[in-house]
């Protein structure tokens, strides 16, 4: 009994060793990716200048050119680079785009602990004012609520919050499959969850010579944008 208590001592260390070796490399990868983006966006800065400038030399130009052509022109073309660019930013976060004749159409991959998971796609209009097409993530995320708060003023942030709610979710609904995978056979019946897998409460026997003791787990996901608990109840 000792030895056997021990050697399970010993493999879960050796577990939460490789978890925090794993969390260290993802943090790793999230530094490269952010100073990757505080790039793009000192560059985007840079084109805009540079727009700004010839923008400011087109409208002191005479002659028999109209100055107002060239500058729209110029402001389109700054406009294409700058939505390529947000495009590029987004695709090193996990949200890719592409543009299309009525606006552009985001695909946000979602993944936990480097395993990718699943991809929502988002159909967003242009003209005359930014709004959502055609989606498909799902109906319990709070896309209307994140829509209304961020979408006419800030579409990176409205991006950034959604991606955080889908990524949160699939985690947690990973975490939950996971659990019935690989420990279906201490777990008694099923595991139940509702729609956001923010709520999971699942019962496990633990047994010790010959005694069984029963466990009841509440496991509480009180913040939609983490897939960890915030708050956990076990009782026996």
């Amino acid at each position: 009994g000792v030895f056997a208590h021990l050697e399970t001592l010993e493999a879960q260390a050796h577990e939460a060793a490789m978890e925090e070796e794993e969390t260290e490399q993802q943090e790793e990868k999230m530094a490269r990716l952010k100073a990757r983006v505080r790039e793009l966006r000192l560059r985007r800065d840079k084109l805009q200048a540079k727009v700004d400038l010839r923008q400011k030399g087109l409208g002191k130009e005479g002659g028999m050119l109209d100055p107002a052509e060239p500058s729209a022109r110029a402001v389109l073309e700054w406009k294409i680079r700058s939505l390529k660019a947000m495009l590029q930013v987004f695709y090193l976060t996990g949200i890719s785009g592409k543009l299309t004749r009525r606006g552009v159409c985001f695909c946000l991959s979602t993944a936990y602990e480097g395993i990718y998971l699943d991809s929502y796609y988002l159909d967003l209009l242009t003209k005359p004012e930014v709004r959502i097409h055609r989606h498909s993530v799902p109906i319990f995320i709070p896309l209307e609520h994140i829509a209304k708060q961020y979408l006419q003023t800030d579409i990176r942030r409205f991006l950034a919050v959604l991606s955080d709610h889908l990524n949160a979710y699939t985690g947690r609904r990973y975490q939950a499959e996971q659990l019935q995978e690989h420990f279906s056979d201490q777990i008694e019946g099923t595991l139940q969850s509702n729609s956001l897998c923010n709520l999971l409460v699942f019962k496990y026997n633990v047994s010790s010579k010959s005694n069984t003791f029963p466990f009841s787990v509440r496991l509480l996901y009180s913040d939609l944008c983490c897939s960890l608990p915030t708050e956990v109840t076990v009782s026996c």
